[in-house]
């Protein structure tokens, strides 16, 4: 049961897509997320690692919000920026995000990883670490249109879990092992986890993308993103035993139908693209973005932008209910 009384605003932060939460080691509450486009032809926007801090989730709402990196001419990626995650990894900060290889093409997506140069992510410089490496004999990860890459540790290990496309360029997520001293670089081969079987999963498009990871009881869950990102988009679920070899495909399972969807919600439209962490009590948050009801009807004044050319995409934050045969988001 819930002992935290703590309303959240909904919309949490305005603005502010693929919404990513955590608490690191000094005690701090940190928020980031993609920096929107408002047209296709906005020279801003998608070009830029944002972050917040505060000592509470609630606090992040009207915390301040720096730019701690942006893409320019001289930077090794560029626009668009997308689903940045900040992890502390091996005692150092890190922020994984996709951005494209080619100043030419911003479609040229693939993994990258900044690195704080001093032991605070909020004043500290922030270095290019480069595109996410993979080991010698490994053709295919990180071989075209990569991205969305998260990371956990279990059982002593460390994983990165991201979205790829495949040989049918279909949007799929893979895994692989890394090691805390250099966590840019993979030490195993990539293992497809999922990709798009179900009606949910290809509505508009067929994606698998967005992975975020929550433990509970002995179990291993990955929560993902299907589908176009309009409306149709929505939340599925994979599920692993602690334990089990999480490098084999077999130890995975996908759950039929998904955990998230706008029918679920009130005037909230496309969940997805989620991450999780703990209150201050110690029970589990889902943070995720929607569309309001206004987007949904063509009046938030963006109507006629493809859907990742709009602000629209708000952070939110919901509750996880754990039951005895997994867990649920509280939609009240």
């Amino acid at each position: 049961m819930y002992t935290d009384k703590t309303i959240y605003p909904n919309p949490f932060i305005q603005e502010r897509a693929d919404p990513y939460v955590m608490k690191g080691t000094d005690g701090y509450y940190y928020f980031t997320a993609s920096y929107p486009m408002k047209s296709e032809m906005d020279s801003e926007g998608y070009d830029r690692v944002v972050l917040r801090r505060a000592e509470t989730i609630v606090g992040l709402a009207q915390a301040e919000e720096i730019t701690v990196w942006k893409a320019d001419d001289t930077t090794d990626s560029h626009r668009f920026i997308w689903a940045p995650e900040l992890h502390e990894i091996g005692g150092r900060w890190y922020v994984y995000y996709a951005g494209s290889s080619n100043p030419e093409n911003r479609w040229d997506f693939d993994c990258h990883v900044l690195q704080c140069e001093s032991s605070d992510p909020y004043t500290g410089k922030w270095i290019e670490k480069g595109k996410f490496q993979k080991q010698d004999q490994d053709k295919f990860s990180f071989s075209g249109f990569s991205l969305d890459m998260t990371c956990f540790e279990a059982g002593g290990r460390s994983y990165v879990i991201w979205a790829q496309h495949n040989e049918d360029k279909i949007s799929c997520l893979y895994i692989g092992e890394i090691s805390p001293e250099e966590p840019w670089k993979l030490i195993s081969m990539p293992t497809l986890l999922t990709k798009p079987e179900y009606e949910w999963e290809k509505i508009r498009y067929a994606v698998n993308e967005g992975p975020a990871v929550l433990k509970h009881y002995g179990k291993i869950y990955v929560c993902f993103s299907a589908s176009g990102t309009g409306p149709e988009y929505c939340v599925g679920v994979l599920e692993a035993v602690a334990g089990e070899d999480l490098l084999s495909r077999a130890s995975w399972k996908k759950h039929a139908k998904p955990l998230l969807t706008s029918d679920n919600l009130a005037d909230e439209y496309g969940p997805g693209h989620n991450s999780f962490v703990k209150d201050e009590q110690g029970n589990d948050l889902m943070v995720y973005h929607a569309r309001s009801r206004a987007c949904f009807e063509g009046k938030c004044g963006y109507a006629g932008n493809d859907p990742l050319y709009d602000p629209c995409r708000h952070a939110r934050i919901r509750r996880i209910i754990w039951k005895n045969d997994g867990f649920s988001v509280d939609c009240r």
